[in-house]
């Protein structure tokens, strides 16, 4: 009897242990973390909102086809960005857990499922440049050691299952979280269309102060229940939207195209007797598309004469108007997902007082927009 007291002792006290362990671990960088991103918004990731510091120890690097660098809280916030910009894996570094120094993820060593909480995912996944260091890790807080490759992998699997996750906690208690927060300590008049990211949003709700103190935990909630609840409310409330789904990719650029309702543009036309359609992120993607389709794949299929509507967002009311009698203002300081754009509008009156108020450079319609004019944007 005392002997089988003793084993159920020691068994206890092992998982105390380990539980300890595990809650001892801190995630939060203990030296000066190194930021990539440009401006105040890099002390949060692109993707989600989170702090880089309090999850520096799990936060990732990369940069996009055009050079911009992006920092992500976890492997799952990297994972959507790579699913959504196709970014290179040689470009990616990681956080060493253990000297919390950007190291190469290609040749770093990983232990997965370790007794540490995942960030943003049920299992968690951190990088060491010294295997030494990584079996030392797995000794104390369990776990297996695994490549990058094998990590990625993992990541891509549980990408939906993750998602499914921390959707219900969003709904369940952070959304109403974010909700009071708002109606008690912020300015009703913040203009969500301004922003192309959520750490941009947190950026400004702390420079400018557009609400009242808030810890982190506080910015977090309201950040998501404005990026993610009323930022999608007002456009679901309008009459005959842009209808978009979640998997429709821009052909031009590849962004998920659901992301910026205020700016989302359609062309649809007719093959062998059936309907298709090709989703933009903005208008001016979607006349690159118009103008020479075949510079952003193998769209064989689509030919001008065929073309039965083209829908773009008025600016305004965010309903879906006819692209083809539509009013554009080029050259504002109103920027879309893809920086300078063509801004539509139903009314010409409309286009006026935006292009006096945006210091737009003109108004054209459809008929008048050109090629040149559309590639300069990018300039």
């Amino acid at each position: 009897m005392i002997v089988k007291k003793l084993i159920l002792i020691v068994f206890v006290s092992f998982l105390a242990c380990g539980v300890l362990n595990a809650k001892n671990f801190m995630k939060k960088a203990t030296v000066t973390p190194v930021l990539v991103q440009k401006g105040t918004q890099k002390n949060w990731c692109p993707v989600c909102g989170m702090s880089l510091k309090m999850f520096y120890k799990t936060s990732y690097t990369a940069k996009l086809a055009n050079g911009t660098p992006r920092q992500y809280c976890s492997m799952r916030c990297l994972v959507v960005d790579m699913k959504e910009y196709g970014l290179d894996t040689k470009t990616i570094q990681v956080v060493d857990a253990q000297t919390q120094k950007l190291i190469d993820a290609q040749s770093a060593f990983f232990v997965v499922g370790s007794k540490v909480k995942g960030t943003m995912s049920k299992v968690s996944k951190l990088a060491f440049k010294s295997k030494d260091d990584a079996e030392k890790f797995v000794k104390k807080y369990k776990g297996k050691i695994v490549d990058f490759k094998t990590a990625l992998k993992m990541a891509k699997n549980s990408l939906k299952s993750d998602i499914a996750m921390i959707a219900k906690k969003k709904k369940k208690k952070i959304y109403p979280m974010g909700k009071k927060i708002f109606a008690k300590m912020c300015k009703k008049d913040i203009d969500l269309t301004n922003y192309i990211e959520i750490n941009e949003l947190k950026a400004d709700i702390k420079d400018k102060k557009l609400c009242k103190h808030l810890k982190e935990k506080q910015l977090q909630a309201l950040s998501l229940y404005l990026w993610e609840v009323k930022r999608f409310g007002k456009v679901d409330k309008a009459k005959e939207t842009v209808k978009v789904t979640k998997d429709e990719k821009c052909p031009v650029c590849g962004m998920f195209a659901y992301k910026y309702p205020r700016w989302a543009a359609q062309i649809f036309y007719k093959h062998n007797s059936h309907e298709h359609h090709y989703t933009f992120d903005g208008v001016k993607d979607m006349m690159k598309f118009y103008f020479n389709p075949m510079e952003w794949g193998n769209y064989k299929d689509f030919n001008k004469k065929n073309i039965t509507k083209m829908l773009v967002t008025d600016y305004y009311s965010q309903k879906a108007i006819d692209a083809r009698k539509a009013y554009f203002v080029i050259g504002s300081d109103v920027y879309g997902p893809m920086g300078n754009e063509l801004i539509p509008f139903e009314n010409e009156s409309d286009a006026k007082n935006f292009y006096m108020d945006h210091r737009g450079t003109k108004v054209i319609k459809f008929s008048n927009i050109n090629a040149k004019e559309v590639y300069k944007l990018d300039e």
